[in-house]
């Protein structure tokens, strides 16, 4: 059967907790390949409204595994309390339904505490970190100063690393930021809680992913924040520590043999963006906080305000581009239901120059949108089910927006609940 990656086109926020939360009717697996704690997938569904951290969207769905893949930031604190919450809300979560790869590394307390102490160090040129400490969990996993989570199983070796670890960490916290720093029986401790709940759900993910697929059973990779944020290949430096693109997806996942044969891109009807960094489309004062509070745009992990505009059609078209993107979701059309004309950004102008195509970070800074307008419908849309029941306006805008990013959009969601979907 096929695979499937459903990823982030713009800066992250657009979505794509519900679209996997949909789609994972047709799969056997779910997959997070990249990323920790630091960004929110929203879902809402008969048992309720849920935002998830670290935990795979598919894991509503009775019947399919979902995987944290060696890619992943394994926060095993936030991770417990996410599965307790869960739980709690009456959601099965076990090891029956959700594999830790015993590859992924451990993100420890000195990360985030570390995260913290360099933002303020940047003080007015910070990056807008969560501070959920993933640029300093990756800076250490290429450095090979992580624990993996297979460590757990050991606890003679796993006291050894630790102390080795310890002993460097503590180094950089003392005489760097002048912190406090941790002790053997803070760490251990601490290991013990959080490591010691999460061990169960630890297995051999590269094991059953390579049985899965001998077995023709179809997966469906799960990517965190967007192309935009990608640290490769986004708005650097103001992007996250891992890659966000759809080509990463079969190596974090733990299954670099799998081939994907779908790329669902998920994008928002205007724009959206939680942190710092560039943002050509970006609206200020009454007219954000209208569209803001139309469109509840408020982080699921931070409850930030997010930073608001029209679609940004250079910038998506990018998205698009590299994240190879097979079909759109359009997600939150019905938000636009409000304005009677709807703008949208359809050009750049970088030193009195017009372009269409997504420049060098360095000089988003000086780009300047370029806004057309395109009619409104002005009515409520939310129960339409068919392309048939939207207005002819609101037709129009979604194929506009195809055309413009070069990509069939095969989905338009007009709310947040799990049918509030049309399929093209």
């Amino acid at each position: 059967m096929a695979n499937c990656a459903i990823v982030g086109i713009n800066w992250g926020d657009e979505g794509k907790g519900r679209m996997v939360d949909y789609l994972t009717e047709r799969f056997d697996v779910v997959v997070r390949y990249q990323g920790g704690g630091n960004a929110g997938h929203t879902v809402i569904n008969e048992m309720g409204k849920f935002a998830l951290h670290l935990l795979p969207s598919g894991i509503f769905r009775r019947g399919v595994m979902n995987v944290l893949g060696n890619g992943v930031a394994l926060d095993c604190e936030n991770l417990m309390e996410e599965i307790g919450a869960l739980q709690a809300a009456g959601v099965a979560v076990s090891p029956e339904n959700l594999m830790v790869s015993d590859r992924a590394s451990l993100l420890l307390p000195w990360h985030r505490e570390l995260d913290a102490l360099e933002e303020a160090r940047l003080k007015d040129k910070k990056y807008g970190s969560t501070k959920q400490g993933i640029a300093p969990f990756y800076s250490d996993k290429y450095q090979k100063k992580t624990i993996q989570a297979g460590e757990l199983r050991y606890p003679r070796q796993l006291k050894a690393h630790l102390q080795d670890l310890l002993e460097w960490k503590n180094l950089i916290l003392r005489e760097v930021y002048g912190a406090k720093g941790y002790t053997m029986d803070e760490m251990m401790a601490w290991l013990e809680r959080f490591g010691g709940q999460v061990c169960p759900y630890v297995a051999d993910t590269g094991r059953y992913l390579r049985q899965a697929q001998a077995e023709g059973k179809s997966i469906l990779f799960e990517g965190q924040l967007g192309a935009l944020r990608d640290l490769d290949y986004g708005i650097y430096p103001y992007t996250t520590s891992s890659n966000t693109i759809a080509a990463y997806a079969p190596v974090g996942a733990g299954l670099p043999t799998a081939s994907i044969d779908e790329v669902v891109g998920v994008v928002k009807a205007y724009s959206s963006c939680v942190g710092e960094g560039p943002f050509t489309c970006e609206w200020l004062g009454e007219e954000a906080e209208k569209l803001r509070e139309a469109g509840a745009e408020y982080g699921a992990k931070t409850g930030r305000p997010r930073r608001v505009g029209p679609i940004d059609l250079v910038a998506t078209r990018y998205g698009v581009e590299t994240q190879g993107a097979t079909s759109i979701a359009l997600t939150k059309l019905d938000i636009l239901s409000y304005m009677d004309k709807i703008p949208v950004c359809a050009a750049y102008e970088i030193d009195g120059q017009i372009t269409r195509d997504f420049p060098f970070p360095a000089l988003l800074e000086q780009a300047k949108p370029v806004t057309e307008y395109r009619p409104g419908w002005q009515c409520d849309i939310s129960g339409a089910r068919t392309w048939e029941q939207l207005p002819q306006a609101a037709r129009d805008y979604v194929a506009y927006v195809e055309q413009a990013i070069g990509c069939p959009i095969g989905y338009v969601s007009v709310g947040a609940e799990r049918d509030s979907l049309i399929v093209r």
